[in-house]
């Protein structure tokens, strides 16, 4: 996601250094509980309010042919996915909150914000959802939904709205994209370290592109699960009923930030699906220079929904469709209706896990260095961090439910007394 001039551009790929060290790493929970290192705590999601328990497996899933620009050499392209859904609440423990690997460059950069790496007890940290948990198979078919996380971030850090939607019946798969995201750890014991050369809009037009064919392949494996077929490439046992739990008929796919934008570019060239969401991705590599991606001039031709916030660009500028020309031009072009939805106080960041982690950290430790606050202002801004998460939540799967499901949802038709913090913004 690239907005107008220097400051949108790092709003998309840097997000000023501070910030960055946050979004490419920090993605553990946001409820402290009890710590078991003397000054660190163990953070944990917000509760997921749907009536379904929530299950996790993780399916490392091969590209045979399909290397990387990034990576000279490499020939068949290595992903790896999450996938969240409803279970069947049998006593399994709790997953883990993030990889090995994402812990310890954590770690290091805590620092660089102010904070003592052993800040976390990321060890102890856990996800709401329940390890390789059995498949709610009865409940189903439950329809499919795909994240891409932003530019150099990871699949965890949308972890609160994965949940929240699988325990409304959806089965989300969540993917890391190799050599972006920071650190992939592959079952092997590889670990496939990010080797983004640069944040110019060549590299980011490169990464959109491997994005997009990463996205398709991905359905591709889940028409393979849903088949009854394992795709995970070391034949992993995957969790019973997993495969005839899943809904193909029914298909969306959101994003944050340049997941957003891979949405959109997945939905010109892949009619398998259905529904999209942009959560705050600037849908343009570069709008300041006027580099266009295919789908800021071609708009969607089905539903998709933006959910923007705050401001951009030098002049400080709300962050959507009255001031952004990407977002006017991918509005215009659209001839399915596009649903825009803005929060003047939230941030970029306030759409991934961020928007309750860096409270939680504060309450605790108090931070007070200016890489701290230059996090939190920039991040987040001022919205309460319980109503935007509330907020997004309940706009993201009423989107869904009337888009996949078919459902009438009232919430969309506009302006909420009980989300008062959204604004809806009006398309020409």
């Amino acid at each position: 996601m690239i907005s107008t001039g220097s400051a949108g551009r790092k709003r998309a790929l840097a997000y000023g250094s501070a910030a960055l060290v946050l979004t490419a790493t920090f993605s553990a929970p946001a409820a402290i509980t009890a710590a078991t290192n003397p000054g660190s705590v163990v953070l944990h999601p917000p509760e997921p309010t749907g009536p379904h328990p929530v299950g996790r497996t993780e399916l490392h899933l091969v590209d045979p042919g399909r290397g990387h620009p990034w990576a000279e050499g490499s020939d068949d392209r290595d992903l790896t996915v999450s996938v969240w859904y409803p279970a069947v609440d049998g006593g399994e423990e709790r997953a883990p909150y993030m990889t090995r690997s994402l812990q310890g460059t954590l770690r290091s950069e805590l620092e660089q914000v102010g904070l003592h790496r052993d800040t976390v007890d990321l060890e102890s940290s856990r996800a709401n959802a329940l390890l390789d948990a059995d498949a709610a198979v009865d409940a189903g078919p439950f329809p499919v939904v795909l994240f891409s996380p932003g530019f150099r971030m990871n699949r965890f850090l949308n972890t609160s709205n994965a949940e929240e939607l699988a325990s409304h019946g959806y089965a989300v798969v969540s993917m890391d994209h190799t050599y972006e995201t920071p650190a992939v750890d592959l079952p092997d014991g590889r670990v496939i370290r990010t080797r983004v050369p640069d944040t110019e809009t060549e590299t980011y037009q490169e990464a959109i592109a491997v994005r997009t064919a990463d996205a398709r392949f991905v359905l591709d494996q889940v028409a393979e699960l849903a088949a009854g077929r394992n795709p995970d490439a070391d034949g992993r046992e995957l969790p019973a009923g997993l495969g005839g739990s899943l809904g193909t008929d029914a298909l969306g796919m959101f994003g944050h930030s340049a997941g957003g934008l891979t949405t959109a570019e997945t939905m010109l060239v892949d009619d398998r699906i259905d529904a999209g969401v942009d959560l705050d991705g600037t849908l343009s590599y570069h709008t300041g220079d006027g580099v266009w991606a295919d789908s800021t001039l071609e708009g969607a031709d089905r539903p998709f929904a933006i959910l923007d916030a705050g401001l951009s660009g030098i002049r400080r500028l709300p962050h959507n469709s009255g001031y952004n020309e990407a977002f006017q031009r991918f509005v215009q072009a659209s001839s399915a209706p596009v649903l825009e939805l803005y929060t003047a106080d939230g941030e970029h960041m306030g759409y991934t896990d961020h928007q309750w982690i860096l409270p939680a950290l504060a309450e605790v430790h108090r931070p007070d260095s200016n890489a701290w606050h230059e996090a939190v202002e920039a991040g987040i801004g001022t919205i309460d961090p319980e109503e935007s998460v509330r907020t997004q939540r309940a706009y993201i799967t009423a989107f869904f439910d009337a888009h996949l499901r078919g459902e009438d949802v009232p919430l969309l038709d506009g302006p909420s007394a009980d989300f008062p913090a959204v604004e809806f913004v009006e398309q020409p």
